[in-house]
């Protein structure tokens, strides 16, 4: 692991489940697991911000929380930089503030935590923290209920700010909220993002988010990594059918061609994975092959791509 490297993903599953019920045991049944998520392989480089996108379930927050170490995995490895700090956001900010607590002690908590100030200067601290997220300190007497949702995502910012971190992982920071109010934290995050050079992971569903805060985005599809690519290539070059069809499927991005829209079907039980390609049963491509052989993640001209042929689908949709 190199210095700039902050966090690497090797291989890394999770699995839930498989132990028989009563019923399953009695009738000699085998159990059902649920793979979360299997095999899913990056790695974050300092100052870089790496944005991971796909359907609600795809496994995107397993994801984020095993990097974040709430989480073991059953399988593969994760490597930390040991040098660097990390704090996360959570995505919905009225369960992830202790309502018994005044604000002052919520932001307070991972300076004390970590014994970043002295005590008398905690208060001052915490103070110009709120200032920061656009709060008054005399905020910090009140409790997180006081506040609306676009408030308490503030204060969930100037509580990760607090632990002075060098990685913030972020899922979905702004799902929660009206749109005024995603446009107003997404502003402030990418201002701190610049200011204080942070190292970032950044978890939505919403494409357009994604393209204004990553530099990179893996695109996960039933606990796959299935697209690897630099931003702006993910957008103009897709090279994985889900990803092209996330793209037209997104109603705030002027897409070229919308002829795979809407994307079709649902997403397949986790605990019942299709054979093959996991993507093959909404894939306007799948043939024979996608059901016999599972694809590797592999490298191409524009990233890495888990299909088993060379799509270049902007290509394909101008022919």
């Amino acid at each position: 692991m190199s210095l700039d490297d902050v966090l690497i993903l090797n291989a890394v599953s999770k699995a839930y489940g498989g132990r028989a019920s009563m019923i399953e045991k009695a009738f000699g049944r085998r159990p059902k697991g649920l793979q979360a998520v299997r095999e899913v392989s990056f790695t974050i480089r300092k100052g870089e911000v790496m944005g991971l996108v796909g359907e609600s379930g795809c496994g995107k927050s397993t994801i984020a929380r095993m990097a974040a170490g709430l989480l073991a995995p059953t399988g593969g490895e994760i490597g930390r930089n040991a040098a660097m700090r990390e704090q996360m956001i959570f995505q919905d900010p009225f369960s992830s503030l202790n309502p018994r607590w005044r604000v002052r002690d919520i932001v307070a908590e991972p300076i004390r935590t970590h014994r970043l100030r002295p005590k008398k200067a905690i208060d001052e601290r915490v103070a110009e923290l709120l200032r920061q997220v656009g709060l008054s300190p005399e905020d910090g007497a009140k409790f997180p209920q006081a506040f609306s949702g676009g408030q308490r995502q503030r204060i969930s910012i100037a509580r990760a700010l607090a632990g002075e971190p060098d990685f913030l992982i972020l899922d979905e920071p702004t799902s929660a909220l009206d749109v005024s109010v995603q446009a107003q934290i997404l502003d402030l995050l990418r201002g701190f993002q610049a200011e204080l050079h942070l190292t970032s992971l950044f978890i939505t569903h919403n494409l357009p988010v994604v393209r204004l805060m990553a530099d990179r985005i893996g695109v996960v599809y039933l606990g796959e990594l299935v697209e690897l690519a630099p931003t702006e290539t993910i957008f103009h070059r897709p090279r994985h059918p889900y990803t092209r069809l996330l793209i037209d499927a997104a109603p705030d991005l002027d897409a070229t061609d919308r002829s795979l829209h809407p994307i079709p079907g649902d997403l397949p039980d986790p605990s019942d994975p299709p054979s093959g390609c996991v993507f093959r049963t909404r894939c306007p491509f799948a043939n024979e092959r996608c059901a016999a052989e599972r694809p590797e993640l592999r490298t191409v001209e524009t990233g890495q791509v888990r299909c088993h042929y060379d799509l270049d689908l902007s290509q394909r949709a101008a022919a």
